[in-house]
């Protein structure tokens, strides 16, 4: 790979600016311009690190960056105002990532940085609706892909539309033919021959579902997730569920306030009319909200 030093730029300096700030070596603006302040912070890194801090990145500090990214990684205090883009819309405030300390697993707080500057999450306001939305969906951030293994008598429950009239035996606990039947024909998908219902069944924290939209997320993200939609389970859980408030407007909602009626608000436009478990989504929310300072 080529050194990455002063003067150069484009998305591999993004990328080192992202992993930097994850890290709390705070660049001064993920932009992908390789300045003296991404130079101060390369050094420190390394200098962290005990290799040669030159404020050149090359193989071997990318390599000690990717391996310092993981579910024990170290986690900035908080996003600092001077590095949200003007499009991001709403008034900035710091986000106060220590505060989710013991709360989140570290390798979800490590996303929430680059997600927020990418997705517009302008306040502990909105982080909190968010992350409310994201803990319930996701069985607090264990679950990344949709669990589609359900028995017969379940099958015709959860599924009544698309098994009426039909013997539901052949498809219980297959989640591959559950996936194809249920998400034919719809959101992108061929039919249920062609397999896109399991290619493109939901992932994420609040599952990414249908070709259509991994397809605008591709389009969004910059990495084909449609080849490979495996990206949204394990590199884009976080950020495909940011764009997924994105893409129904779902932040201007969360600026209304911390009321029940906000909660159930943004609820209704993540799982539809009725949704279901309103008062743990309150309950998150209410937690999140409460340890980030939001009020």
């Amino acid at each position: 790979m080529a050194v990455l030093k002063l003067g150069s730029k484009g998305n591999a300096v993004t990328a080192l600016q992202t992993k930097l700030k994850q890290l709390g070596f705070d660049p001064k603006g993920v932009d992908g311009k390789f300045g003296p302040g991404t130079k101060a912070a390369v050094i420190a890194f390394q200098k962290s690190k005990g290799l040669q801090a030159r404020g050149l990145a090359g193989p071997k500090t990318m390599a000690a960056l990717d391996e310092a990214i993981t579910p024990g990684a170290a986690v900035p205090d908080s996003v600092p105002v001077s590095d949200v883009p003007p499009s991001a819309g709403a008034p900035f405030v710091a986000l106060n990532l220590m505060a989710l300390k013991g709360i989140l697993p570290n390798n979800v707080i490590a996303q929430i940085p680059e997600t927020a500057l990418k997705f517009g999450i302008t306040s502990n306001l909105r982080l909190a609706h968010f992350l409310a939305q994201c803990a319930l969906e996701s069985m607090e951030f264990k679950a990344t892909v949709e669990n589609l293994n359900y028995r017969a008598a379940r099958l015709a429950q959860i599924f009544p539309k698309y098994f009426r009239g039909i013997s539901t035996a052949p498809y219980a606990n297959n989640p591959a033919k559950i996936a194809n039947r249920v998400y034919a024909n719809r959101m992108g998908n061929g039919n249920e021959a062609s397999g896109d219902g399991f290619k493109f069944r939901g992932r994420g924290y609040i599952q990414l579902t249908g070709r259509n939209n991994y397809t605008s997320f591709t389009g969004f993200i910059g990495e084909d997730c449609v080849a490979n939609p495996d990206l949204v389970a394990t590199k884009y859980p976080l950020a495909s569920a940011a764009f997924f408030f994105n893409s129904n407007n779902i932040w201007s909602i969360c600026d209304r306030g911390a009321t029940a009626a906000v909660v159930l608000a943004v609820s209704t436009r993540v799982n539809g009319k009725n949704p279901h478990a309103v008062p743990e989504r309150t309950k998150y929310f209410n937690k999140f909200f409460k340890a980030l300072g939001a009020g």
